[in-house]
């Protein structure tokens, strides 16, 4: 494999519907027939060392690019009930089953806890002749960041050992693919995500997964060692093998909308949906721009035929630039151009051609550039199949405002493109883990789809990051660490996010020593003072106008009140963590000392003439972050609180939050009663449709990332803030419901609880309102509107407030 390093509403259908495609493909995009198997794996996979040994091609590079094909045939008297297989590769892998895919993977996790899928394979299995053939890849220093390795290898283990991996499986290594670097200055900002692919299809071994394919010349593959769960004795490869708990990601066909502008051919609409191919003429250029019509994440397709010696590019963007770089309104497409991600593919010639990179795309904007050769080439069709993590939305929620109803389909749009194997911030330029992200994200999917595997998932992962002086890595899986100390708080805080939601005693309860580990770190860290000293690594806090990198001002020995009063908030998660089901002595210390902590801020930051908590003892920088966190961590006294978040709503001279720390505003809002205010902080995100958005941004102005998942927070709190659900005891044993309806006057919401959907609706009539609330079997509460409680039954219950 070479490397290039260059400077420099959509239609949807599931593609299980769809008949088989040619098989001279580079492979199907989706998922055919069988799927990943939850039932309880076979024990002796976790404690005992496989059967199976990890394989690779002879000629592969071990730690270098490079990808190979596999393949083993096998025969049975009979189609099974089922066939279990248990499979993973490094750095990933393709399965498929007599020419049909069946799984991709492995999930991302590191190299002592590496992930395997199980799959049920019996579905496509036939009597007689049957072929597993698998692609894998190694892109080394050029695989994403999120990406860990070892070596290339690949492993299958099956209840039916005929299967298993070993020097019977033949082998085959790539020569077609090549990797086409995109640099930080193309990119258009920091760019941590996979690079693209080149595809000569000449050299591709078209047909390779079909099982008459004729593999008499591919050789025996070459043994690495077995393969060993986590925590056995003696381990007996690198790769410490855990079962992947996620289920399979979603994958369904979803074409582009629009033809934005050609040059050099003749594009009629109905390319897009697949009925009228575009031929180019020999020796000619040709330019396609198309628009999704909103951002994606999918794998593209593009199906060719002819046009040997052409050479095609497709770029990938989430938005496209004016002359001086800047995206303005996203859906203003007059001279601007396109950068960013690209693929290659140099047909060969062949029909029903389809290039389909090996890692799927973010993308609003798609752009094919072709120039021909001495043949004319066909572009017999281009299309996605949208893949993220399979959440299916449980909650709803509408209103009387359209622009509220906009806000959360966006939202919960962001909240999917940003979750896949792992949640990621964005989708685009890192598809990393942050905990700042991710904390958000987990409250994200449990109101909306009331799924926790992914969240359970983060926090493991996350809590697999930590080191021995106690912090955890800011973003994981990352092969390249890095710190931010207050993100290893907010893994305690989301923690405390899935007790208060979903109990989750037996996952928590393993993760409370290295929650003490986290919490110990920082103590060792603070001052005589009472607050912290300055902290290695990156403490940031948020992307703010005049926090310079993201840090909030600090003297020459720290005494940061923002970054205290961080930890002086985990302190008392930690502490409710430690009295549900940890040491209750410790649960003491804990608010013990986060009571000192918050006392010092206050009285080292005080400012009586504002009114307000200083970012520092020098009191010379003030903040909404700072304010907000005092009120949290209630450093302010309890009666100055609604007073002080006033004044952080109405006070421009405050160093603002940004989008991200804006849910962090919103808890502040609600503590203090002012959260009747918050449909009036959502103004950002009105003004992010008005440019055009369909995801919410990074930054405000011109930002680098269009898709980010700490800016869909609104989408929480339309149903904890604004519809009021919330829970109010651990496990969500209780629900509140306090609306803050603002000036709407008409909402419907329901919310996914483990026992069943909590139903709420609201109607102004004159003066009043009439509420008609509904709640699970089992589940009761309260209705909290202005002085009144009112208790709250199973079942349906109208009232009149």
């Amino acid at each position: 494999m070479q490397i290039h390093r260059e400077s420099g509403g959509g239609i949807k259908e599931n593609r299980k519907l769809l008949p088989l495609l040619c098989l001279m493909f580079l492979g199907q995009t989706a998922l055919q027939g069988p799927s990943r198997v939850f039932a309880q794996v076979n024990p002796s996979l976790l404690s005992h060392p496989w059967k199976a040994a990890w394989i690779t091609c002879p000629k592969a590079p071990p730690r270098d690019i490079g990808v190979c094909y596999l393949r083993k045939s096998f025969d049975l008297a009979s189609v099974p009930h089922q066939f279990l297989v248990h499979v993973s590769a490094d750095n990933r892998y393709e399965l498929f089953v007599n020419g049909v895919r069946v799984s991709r993977g492995p999930s991302r996790g590191d190299l002592d806890h590496w992930r395997f899928e199980t799959v049920d394979l019996a579905p496509q299995l036939r009597a007689r002749k049957n072929v597993l053939a698998a692609v894998i890849w190694n892109y080394a220093d050029d695989a994403p960041m999120a990406q860990f390795t070892s070596q290339t290898g690949f492993v299958l283990d099956g209840d039916d050992p005929a299967v298993n991996t070993n020097p019977s499986w033949k082998t085959l290594l790539d020569h077609s693919r090549s990797v086409l670097v995109l640099s930080e200055r193309d990119a258009g900002g920091y760019y941590a995500a996979g690079h693209g692919e080149q595809v000569a299809a000449a050299q591709y071994p078209w047909g390779w997964q079909d099982p008459d394919y004729d593999d008499s010349s591919w050789t025996p593959a070459l043994p690495l060692g077995d393969a060993s769960p986590r925590a056995i004795q003696d381990t007996r490869s690198r790769w410490m093998l855990v079962s992947d708990p996620l289920p399979a990601q979603e994958e369904t066909l979803q074409r582009l909308a629009h033809v934005v502008r050609t040059t050099g051919a003749d594009v009629a609409p109905e390319f897009l949906a697949g009925h009228a191919p575009v031929t180019i003429p020999a020796n000619t250029e040709a330019s396609l721009l198309l628009d999704q019509s909103f951002e994606t994440t999918a794998y593209p397709e593009l199906m060719t035929g002819g046009g040997r010696g052409s050479q095609i590019r497709i770029t990938y963007a989430e938005a496209l630039f004016d002359a001086s770089g800047h995206k303005g309104n996203r859906n203003e497409t007059e001279g601007k151009k396109i950068r960013g991600l690209y693929d290659e593919f140099l047909p060969d010639g062949g029909v029903h051609r389809v290039f389909s990179p090996l890692w799927w795309r973010a993308y609003r904007y798609v752009q094919i550039d072709v120039r021909t050769g001495d043949e004319p080439l066909t572009l017999e069709d281009f299309r996605g199949y949208f893949t993220a993590y399979p959440f299916e939305p449980e909650a709803a929620f509408e209103s009387d405002e359209p622009a509220l109803q906009k806000i959360w389909d966006v939202g919960w749009r962001t909240a999917r493109l940003c979750a896949h194997e792992t949640y990621m911030d964005c989708p685009y330029y890192e598809q990393l883990q942050y905990v700042g992200d991710t904390r958000i994200q987990a409250l994200i999917s449990l109101y909306v789809a009331g799924d926790d595997r992914l969240v359970k998932n983060a926090i493991d992962l996350l809590g697999d990051s930590q080191t021995p002086e106690g912090l955890t890595q800011s973003r994981y899986p990352s092969a390249l660490p890095q710190y931010i100390p207050p993100f290893s708080l907010y893994w305690i805080g989301m923690m405390h996010d899935l007790w208060w939601y979903r109990g989750e005693r037996e996952f928590l309860k393993p993760w409370l020593p290295n929650a003490r580990e986290v919490l110990a770190w920082y103590q060792s860290h603070l001052t005589s003072s009472g607050l912290l000293g300055r902290l290695p690594w990156w403490p940031f806090v948020d992307w703010a106008d005049d926090f310079r990198d993201g840090v909030s001002p600090q003297e020459s020995d720290g005494q940061s009140s923002v970054l205290s009063l961080q930890f002086a908030m985990a302190l008392r998660q930690a502490a409710d963590l430690e009295t549900a089901f940890g040491d209750s002595d410790q649960a003491q210390r804990d608010r013990v000392l986060a009571t000192k902590i918050a006392r010092a801020a206050y009285s080292a930051c005080w400012e009586a003439g504002r009114g307000l908590l200083a970012d520092t003892p020098a009191k010379s920088h003030f903040s909404q972050q700072g304010n907000i966190l005092g009120v949290l961590a209630d450093a302010i006294p309890a009666a100055a609180q609604h007073g002080v978040i006033e004044r952080v709503l109405q006070d421009e001279t405050l160093t603002p939050a940004s989008y991200y720390f804006r849910f962090y505003l919103a808890r502040a809002m609600n503590k203090t009663g002012l959260a009747d205010r918050y449909l009036a902080e959502l103004q950002p995100w009105r003004e992010m449709l008005n440019e055009g958005l369909t995801t919410f941004a990074e930054t405000p102005g011109n930002t680098r990332s269009d898709c980010h998942a700490w800016s869909a927070h609104p989408d929480f709190d339309l149903l904890a803030t604004v519809a009021g659900v919330d829970s109010s005891a651990p496990g969500f044993a209780t629900v509140t419901i306090a609306p803050h309806l603002g000036d709407l006057h008409r909402l419907s919401a329901s919310v996914p609880h483990p026992k069943g959907l909590i139903r709420v609706a609201y109607q102004r009539q004159g003066d009043q309102w009439l509420a008609d609330i509904s709640l699970p079997p089992g589940l009761s509460g309260w209705l909290v509107w202005k002085e009144r409680r009112i208790p709250l039954h199973p079942g349906k219950q109208r009232l009149q407030l």
